[in-house]
């Protein structure tokens, strides 16, 4: 039977009233008389069973808007669907125990397919309703003609007439909900999936179409992949809208330590809002957010390109301080390129530093910090001396020490950028 989640004061078409009891027993009180009688009007309905699914349909269109679509699409797959439906119903009124199983796997299958067809749940309710009603109306109307004087026993039965009913609504809306749970299910991992071919870049040309639907983005555009860990484990919402703005088209992709954003950049611009401070602790609705680490790529043209976006931004995520902050890889190319290869960066390190590095701890980290700090300074002796408290001569004096121990002249630009590299090395691979 079908189903409506409606009252059935509100079917139409001259339905006689169901005498439904407020309180329907568990056990009906049916005597012999009352159960011939049902038993005689009900097979006079199954041999009538074209003509009452032609009534059940025609009620359908005219009363369900979902099921009049759907019979425009498929009049023949709606007309058996009812017609089963019915003569599982009225051939449980004949047997109830026999007839049983079968009318529940019927209606188990009708809830599923329609979930599968996205026929809204009210609607299939209503029409299971609505056959309930179409069945009764028929077994009052057969009796009337054929034995008037024995439409007062039919009383006895409405409760087991509506039971039957309540329990096959049941039954559809558990097999609809299950349905679409599993759907839902399929949808998030294929659409899990499609992410993650992106990420990898292992996507094939032919599933972008399919990726850029399911994600929301379209598959021309220019995109870059933010990578964020760190943060409060149990609202990874902050984490992200500190690495995102408002506003911004992106699609998140959960891992088991690092998230990735697949974010759309504005047609007007090249890089991602700045939501934060660069190399600061990201703010979350209520202040910064200790420990979040967030990575910004360099910007890709289309979702194809998109492994390479991610590969960007888990280099950049590479250079995050442990404490936390934002690197963005266009702002830190020298330390992508040591973090890409660290077997190579630790030999600079070495080679470079190594004289320094092998100093007593106290004097080792003072010729560090002033060397690091002249050449954030830009090479001033001046501003270096004032940013370490120091004055200038102290600083100079340092930076001698530091050359007679590298062998390297601060005055010749190869040897500073090979320092300068060194030290980023040092200082991204946590040595």
């Amino acid at each position: 039977m079908q189903q409506a989640v409606r009252s059935r004061a509100a079917i139409r078409g001259g339905l006689t009233p169901v005498p439904r009891p407020r309180t329907p027993s568990v056990t009906s009180l049916i005597d012999a008389d009352a159960l011939r009688v049902l038993h005689r009007a009900a097979r006079a309905l199954l041999d009538d069973l074209p003509g009452l699914t032609d009534q059940l349909v025609a009620l359908l269109q005219e009363q369900e808007p979902a099921y009049r679509t759907a019979v425009v699409q498929d009049s023949t797959a709606t007309w058996k669907e009812a017609h089963r439906s019915l003569r599982h119903g009225v051939t449980s009124l004949l047997d109830p125990r026999g007839a049983r199983d079968a009318a529940h796997r019927c209606s188990w299958r009708i809830g599923a397919a329609r979930a599968e067809q996205g026929l809204p749940l009210d609607a299939l309710l209503h029409a299971f309703r609505l056959g309930g009603s179409l069945v009764w109306q028929r077994l009052v109307e057969e009796t009337s003609r054929t034995a008037p004087e024995d439409v007062r026993l039919l009383v006895h039965v409405a409760a087991d007439v509506w039971n039957f009913v309540d329990e096959h609504c049941t039954l559809v809306a558990d097999a609809y909900r299950q349905t679409e749970w599993q759907l839902s299910r399929r949808r998030e991992n294929r659409v899990r999936l499609l992410a993650a071919g992106l990420l990898d870049g292992t996507s094939r040309i032919a599933d972008l179409p399919e990726a850029a639907q399911a994600l929301g983005l379209p598959e021309q555009g220019r995109y870059v992949v933010v990578a964020v860990t760190g943060g409060h484990p149990a609202r990874p919402d902050i984490a992200r809208a500190a690495a995102v703005p408002s506003g911004t088209r992106v699609h998140w992709h959960a891992g088991a330590e690092v998230d990735h954003g697949i974010v759309l950049l504005g047609a007007d611009g090249d890089e991602l809002a700045r939501p934060q401070e660069a190399d600061g602790p990201g703010p979350g609705p209520s202040g910064p957010v200790p420990g979040l680490r967030i990575g910004v790529g360099s910007p890709v043209e289309g979702l194809a390109a998109v492994g390479v976006a991610r590969r960007s931004a888990d280099t950049a995520l590479d250079i995050c301080p442990e404490g936390g902050g934002t690197v963005r890889l266009a702002d830190h190319l020298p330390a992508a390129l040591v973090v890409s290869s660290p077997e190579l960066g630790r030999a600079l390190a070495e080679k470079v530093l190594g004289p320094l590095l092998r100093l007593e701890p106290p004097d080792r980290e003072v010729l560090l910090d002033t060397l690091t700090t002249w050449l954030d300074c830009d090479g001033s002796a001046q501003r270096a001396g004032e940013r370490l408290y120091c004055h200038r001569n102290t600083v100079l004096n340092r930076l001698r020490r530091c050359e007679q121990l590298t062998g390297r002249s601060l005055a010749r630009p190869a040897d500073v950028v090979e320092i300068s590299l060194a030290l980023t090395a040092r200082h991204v691979l946590r040595e």
